[in-house]
């Protein structure tokens, strides 16, 4: 990866989590309700897949997608107006942390219901196919629902339409409290979808050039019209699986040692100093990033609550 490639990967991950520890921080101050799953830890994962995608290409995920947004390109203030249930928001204050969508940065979703979002990725690659178009959509999924039965339905699909699918896989390891472990009978998720041809591949999802060349590899399958692509990213979430969740079913010590040897981000600075970038710069880029994320806390504290009458918008559609 270039040195310009691995700047702005840095910069784009680097944004994620600052902006998610930031989230923690309202979160535990009362300013943001309902449940909230952060992307900590998980960061290389959306923005290599990202940085393999062009404009018009297609993204839907689960409920853990504040990063996902901000790799699309979702400003940071109607996220995090959002969060806290503000008009100012994506969805107007009516979403929330799982329920935020950007037709503009053709960003589905979040979804609540555990796989329900890969059906609707299909869809949005069966679109793609029908409109005759190159462009792909991806979906995203954690380990804890690759195993739910819509999820095998869509592979079916995709495989027998030849649909531009790239399926997503983000295995960091543990589910609502479970280990991969003892919740999949299957040890290498990457190759659930063999049983209709959809080829797969293992990625270390805590290495942003790796999950670049994947998803490369995988956008080129599909724009190809050779159907579907499965990849699965061996990744780790530092928190809990929710911010209800005090995740007592693993060690401090496992999480400090993930930090501490395979942290994605640290990955990339290490790398940039190898290649003559200046510590002082790298900081200045936190610099600004802690400055964005202020900016966006502060435009969401100071933004209206939804109106009342907002209870009656984007109820039914007329057609």
């Amino acid at each position: 990866m270039s040195r310009e490639d691995l700047t702005r990967a840095y910069h784009d991950m680097l944004l994620i989590r600052r902006f998610e520890e930031r989230t923690g921080q309202l979160y535990g101050m009362g300013l943001i309700g309902g449940f909230c799953h952060l992307y900590i830890g998980q960061e290389a994962i959306v923005v290599g897949v990202q940085m393999a995608l062009k404009q018009g290409d297609k993204i839907v995920t689960s409920y853990r997608d504040h990063g996902h947004m901000l790799a699309t390109g979702m400003d940071p203030k109607g996220v995090m107006a959002e969060l806290t249930g503000r008009s100012t928001g994506y969805s107007r204050g009516k979403g929330g942390s799982m329920h935020m969508f950007s037709k503009k940065e053709h960003f589905y979703g979040g979804h609540g219901i555990v796989g329900a979002q890969v059906s609707i990725g299909a869809g949005l690659a069966f679109s793609n196919k029908y409109r005759g178009s190159d462009e792909v959509a991806v979906a995203y999924m954690g380990e804890g629902a690759s195993n739910q039965g819509q999820v095998f339905e869509s592979f079916n699909l995709a495989a027998l339409h030849k649909l531009p699918c790239i399926f997503v896989i983000e295995n960091n390891q543990y589910g609502m409290g479970t280990s991969v472990e003892r919740s999949s009978a299957s040890k290498e998720l990457w190759k659930n979808g063999s049983p209709w041809g959809i080829p797969g591949q293992q990625v270390d999802g805590m290495d942003v050039v790796a999950v670049r060349d994947a998803a490369q590899e995988a956008v080129a399958h599909c724009r190809a019209g050779n159907g579907p692509f499965l990849l699965e990213m061996k990744t780790y979430r530092y928190r809990g699986h929710s911010m209800s969740d005090p995740a007592k079913y693993r060690t401090r010590e496992e999480v400090d040692q993930m930090r501490r040897e395979r942290d994605a981000i640290e990955q990339v600075k290490r790398a940039l100093l190898d290649l003559g970038e200046n510590e002082a710069t790298l900081k200045a880029t936190d610099d600004d990033i802690k400055k964005i994320v202020a900016d966006a806390a502060d435009f969401a504290q100071s933004s209206p609550e939804p109106d009342a009458s907002e209870l009656w918008t984007d109820i039914l559609v007329e057609a």
